[in-house]
């Protein structure tokens, strides 16, 4: 959702929230079971041509948890997600 973007944009939004599933699973951790370890995370704004770089971040990897969340988002009940770090700059 654009306002998502815009808030991890501004700074104001810190994580990206993703439901735990087999297929953010996968993505996640490695065969072991191990979490993953990348250089960096890219979001875009929709779907972006490759030259607008107004909608697309290139964030440094910060990792993730796994946690138990109510987000209007998702529905009344509680969720289990992964909490993706999307904070900006050195902090």
């Amino acid at each position: 959702m654009a306002e998502y973007f815009d808030a991890i944009r501004d700074g104001t939004k810190t994580e990206e929230f993703r439901l735990v599933s087999d297929y953010w699973t996968k993505r996640l951790h490695d065969r072991t079971g191990a979490p993953r370890v990348f250089s960096e995370i890219a979001l875009t704004k929709g779907y972006p041509p490759a030259g607008d770089t107004s909608r697309r971040l290139v964030l440094p990897w910060r990792g993730f948890t796994r946690r138990t969340i109510t987000h209007p988002h998702f529905g009344p009940d509680p969720v289990e997600v992964y909490a993706i770090e999307v904070r900006r700059g050195d902090t």
